[in-house]
This record gives structure tokens, sequence and C-alpha cells, in this order.
């Protein structure tokens, strides 16, 4: 079993090329992982060879153009023997416990196992044949896709794992738009009285709480100066006033509290009837930043030009992490499908020709290949391959895959 020497050394490197993996050869790999085997000697049909004094045997998982099963060749002293005459049995011990035993029937010329040999084709191999009233056992270890890495490397590594288990899969809509300032908390602020401006205390962009003094007025009619103040916390977005200026109908101020800000997503004509209010809403811009929400309202008329209406989604923007004008993306949950067993997207690579999670067992990590059905953004349904409760690795699994890649990926027929 591979002892993870390298992860150490080469974390660093993995970690800063992580997003950008080179394309690997499956076949190439397939390929080098037969040559870093057992070196075990192989018979005429491509088959590992089993001797114990005098008599061979021959065996090999065949998978030309059927489902994989064991066949096997038995002779003795180099002289081949009736399958008939042989009795065999094979059983492969699986990483967690599971020991799968196969039977051999004779078929023309060779044995031939009674049942499909399940992905991964990795195990420990007991051979028991029987010939001529005397036994013979044969053992060898015929690994793939495994890897043992100790716990407080994989820790140091943030190599996470956790039960695989039931889910559902959503069904999902992608809107696009942009963060609009929230109109409920914009203030227009103008004077009380007309009158001359005597001194402005702010400028556009100045953050001002509730109350503070903006500017000051003498009144024409009183001669009395006055204190215009802000009505909310917020952010001075539009200033029209300067000291010596008279006043005039139109604001002098805008605030605008951008602790809450909207996201005005696009709604086209053959998305309408499938969008309601209340359906829940992730919105991302650029650079990864993301939040839930919504949909709070949806308009009652649109765009001409365009067809289409907009949905809102309320934001929390307390941390200032949403910009006026930032354009977004809104992924909006229409519907949700309960299934038997999912894993999250991260969780998947490739391996040779199958779409692999990482099942952990102890230190042990084994490649399990997977039969997929629906997915979402965050998940995927597994239809075959993984038992319910199955601990996988969720977070990092390239880590478990280069390692495996650089040991070579036995797959021993």
């Amino acid at each position: 079993m591979n002892r993870f020497p390298w992860l150490i050394l080469g974390f660093l490197l993995l970690v800063g090329c992580a997003g950008d993996e080179p394309p690997v050869d499956e076949h190439d790999e397939h390929e080098e992982g037969e040559e870093h085997a057992d070196e075990a000697a192989t018979g005429p049909n491509g088959g590992r060879l089993l001797e114990d004094e005098g008599f061979t045997l021959e065996l090999a998982i065949y998978e030309s153009g059927v489902p994989p099963e064991f066949h096997a060749w038995a002779s003795l002293d180099g002289t081949p023997l009736p399958p008939a005459e042989v009795e065999l049995t094979v059983e492969l011990a699986r990483l967690g416990g599971v020991v799968d035993r196969i039977d051999f029937s004779p078929q023309e010329e060779l044995l031939r196992g009674n049942q499909v040999v399940e992905e991964p084709h990795s195990f420990d191999v007991t051979v028991t044949a029987r010939h001529a009233g005397r036994e013979y056992e044969f053992t060898y270890e015929s690994h793939e896709g495994r890897v043992e890495i100790p716990a407080d490397v994989a820790r140091a590594a943030g190599i996470g794992a956790s039960p695989a288990g039931p889910g559902t899969i959503r069904e999902e809509l992608m809107l696009y738009g942009a963060i609009a300032a929230d109109a409920t908390r914009v203030r227009d602020v103008g004077a009380r009285f007309p009158g001359v401006i005597r001194s402005v205390a702010v400028e556009v962009g100045d953050s001002v709480s509730a109350g503070e003094t903006l500017a000051t007025i003498e009144a024409n009619d009183s001669l009395q100066t006055y204190a215009v103040t802000a009505p909310i916390a917020g952010t001075i977005t539009s200033r029209h006033a300067a000291a010596g200026e008279t006043t005039h109908e139109e604001g002098l101020f805008a605030i605008t509290d951008f602790g809450s800000v909207w996201a005005e997503l696009d709604v086209f004509a053959r998305d309408r009837p499938r969008i309601v209010t209340g359906l829940p809403v992730t919105v991302t811009a650029a650079g990864g930043v993301t939040a839930g929400g919504a949909i709070a309202y949806l308009a009652p008329s649109g765009d001409r030009a365009t067809q289409s209406i907009a949905a809102r989604v309320v934001l929390d923007n307390g941390d200032g992490r949403w910009t006026i004008g930032q354009f977004v993306e809104g992924r909006v949950t229409i519907g949700e499908t309960p299934v038997e067993l999912v894993v999250p997207l991260s969780a998947l690579q490739r391996f040779r020709d199958f779409d692999v999670v990482f099942a952990q067992v102890g230190e042990a990590y084994e490649v399990r290949m997977l039969s997929l059905g629906r997915r979402d953004s965050r998940a995927v349904e597994v239809l075959d391959g993984l038992d319910p409760g199955a601990v996988i690795v969720t977070e990092n699994s390239y880590l478990i895959k280069a390692d495996i890649e650089k040991a070579g990926a036995s797959h021993d027929h």
C-alpha cells in the first residue's frame, strides 16, 4: 500500500496549481499502473500466473465486450488440465471488510467466474484450487486507486471527509442583473424654510449619522438660522448646496443607507411562468462574492426593448461587499427533488474512464466508481457505486487523486 511520502513536500505546490491541473492521459495512467503492479509473471492469456509444485493457474479479469469477469486456465507440469477436473474459488477481500466469493465452472477450454468483478478492482485475493484430491492456495494483493495517508498528514493538508447520504437535487434557473440601491433607504433632504445657505458641513461620499448637521440656513422671513439635519444614517450620494446660495425647490442632499441593497435580476418572457415571489436565490458576483436571499418583488411591467421584467432580491450589505452597479448572477431554485444518495460536486474526480469519489476507511483512501444521475450547482445524485453512509473525501480530493496517479493506479488483469 502506498504511504504518501511526497505529500508534505508537494502540498504547497499542489495547492498553488490546484485550479489549473494539467490534463492526464487516462490510457497512459492505466498502463503506468500496470507496470507498477507486483511485477507478477503473466501467462499466455495475459493473466497472473500462480504456481505451486508443478500446478499452475493463470487467472485473468476478462472485460472485452462484457462486464469484467474472471477467467482461469490450469495446468500440471506444463500440460493443460481439462477445466472440469479443477475446482476453483476466488475470494476478494475489499477495503472496509466486504468479501466477494466467486466460484468457477468449466466453459470450453477455461474456467469462468460466476459473477461480475465489480469496480474498483482493488482487493486482497485468496485463490483456492483443488485437483486430483490436492488443494492449492494462493494469496496476493491487487490494489487499484488506493493510498494510505496518516491522519495527521491528512489534517495538515486540509483533506476533509464526511458520510454520504440522502439529499435534494435542485432545479435551477440562472438570471442576470445588477446591484441597485434599496429605494426604501434613500432620503432626499431639503430646506424647511426658504433662505440663504450659510454653511455646508458635508461632501458627497461622507458618512453621516441620523441627526447630524448637514448645513445651516438663514430663513428669509425670520432671518433666524436653523440647521438641516440627516434624517437617517448613511452616505451622502448627492449635494446641491453651497454657502451663499439661496435654497430652491429641489433637495439639497441625498442620503443613501447601503446597509441593504437590491439585486435587480432580468426575467425574460420564456422564464416568467416559473418565477414567483418567495423562491430562494443565490446571488453571486465576480470574485466569489455570494449571498442567499429570496425573490421579494416582481415588477408588474417591464422593459419594452428587452421584453424583461425585474425580479428583486433584498441583500444585507452591512459589510459593504456589494457595490451599486455591480453585475451579478442569480441562481433561482424553482424546484427540489429528494434523492436517496448525493455527493457534493467538490468530492468528484476523474479516474481512468470514471467519475469517482474517494472512500475513507481508517487511514486508507480508495476510489469508488460512480454511476451518476441528476445534478445541480452543489451536488449530484449517485445511482450506483457507493453505499449510503460511506465516508468520502469532500475537501481537497484532488490531493488523493494526485498521489494515486504519482504512485501508479494498478489495474491488474
